[in-house]
């Protein structure tokens, strides 16, 4: 069960979910956007793996499991509204599943708004 000051703290989406974005230690480089519950988030802080909940498979997996492209975390911050989590790991390898270091890869063109 998830520490009671940690869970009472989390908003949910309306299936239990918090949205977990994850930067590399070090660079502070985006790698990817990924889903969890109550049980994921207790068990990436109690263990130090990435732990995560697959909305297409509705099951946990860790983060390089059968990839080998484990997350190591090193810090987790709940952000100001307790609606998204940031943690901080060192990324063994691609953390894509499409193989790129980071998932943020597919630049969109931006017109550059004007300080007024």
């Amino acid at each position: 069960m998830l520490d009671p000051t940690i869970a009472e703290r989390l908003r949910r989406t309306d299936d239990g979910l918090i949205a977990a974005v994850v930067r590399e230690h070090g660079t502070g480089e985006v790698l990817m956007l990924a889903w969890m519950d109550d049980e994921a988030l207790r068990r990436t802080l109690t263990t130090g793996h990435a732990t995560y909940w697959s909305r297409s498979r509705n099951e946990y997996w860790v983060k390089g499991e059968t990839s080998g492209h484990r997350q190591y975390v090193r810090a987790a911050t709940l952000d100001c509204d307790g609606d998204a989590l940031l943690l901080t790991v060192e990324q063994v390898g691609p953390a894509c599943h499409t193989g790129t270091h980071s998932c943020f890869s597919n630049e969109l063109p931006v017109v550059q708004g004007v300080r007024a």
